[in-house]
């Protein structure tokens, strides 16, 4: 499956104060910011670029149901019908003796469950390669990026003064 390359122009700061700053700014410009890229998580970002509360936790819920169900389920299953022992004269059915395990397994359904969702969501799988802007974002730059595939030089050349006014150390074009 090809996808189709995109011109990225895009511009590091050096801060993530003078980044809060430059969304500000590009969102009061009516700017179309296609992403931002940070080293670390940047608190107050997510409401500036209008992005919703993720829903992954109700994922971790869901998959921790399943969990307990499939734990309980299956030891009452094995204790009741298929190997049905008496131990220490409790009766088959011994459901505190349960408890401990069906935790065990709602944890670890619930962590993979999310591990895997996560991993989906984010096209993190193995064997695929993400483009990557620059290399210092991954490290000590922050970066706004604007989609300018189809910009006409006019719009091009008014990203560029953005980033000068808002205070980008560097601004860059990538094909990805």
């Amino acid at each position: 499956m090809s996808q189709e390359n995109k011109d990225v122009l895009y511009g590091l700061y050096d801060d993530e104060q003078d980044l809060l700053k430059a969304v500000d700014q590009a969102n009061a410009s009516h700017l179309d910011i296609m992403d931002v890229f940070t080293p670390f998580p940047v608190h107050g970002l997510d409401p500036k670029l209008g992005l919703a509360e993720s829903r992954l936790h109700i994922a971790g819920f869901i998959y921790g149901a399943i969990g307990t169900l499939t734990a309980f389920l299956f030891m009452t299953w094995v204790f009741t019908r298929d190997w049905p022992i008496i131990f220490g004269g409790k009766p088959y059915w011994s459901v505190p003796a349960f408890i401990p395990i069906t935790f065990e397994v709602t944890v670890l359904m619930a962590s993979v469950g999310m591990v895997v969702t996560f991993y989906t969501i984010c096209g993190m799988a193995p064997g695929l390669v993400s483009p990557t802007l620059d290399d210092r974002i991954t490290d000590d730059k922050f970066c706004i990026a604007f989609d300018v595939t189809n910009a006409e030089e006019a719009d091009k050349d008014k990203i560029k003064g953005f980033f000068t006014a808002s205070g980008a150390s560097e601004v860059n074009m990538k094909t990805i």
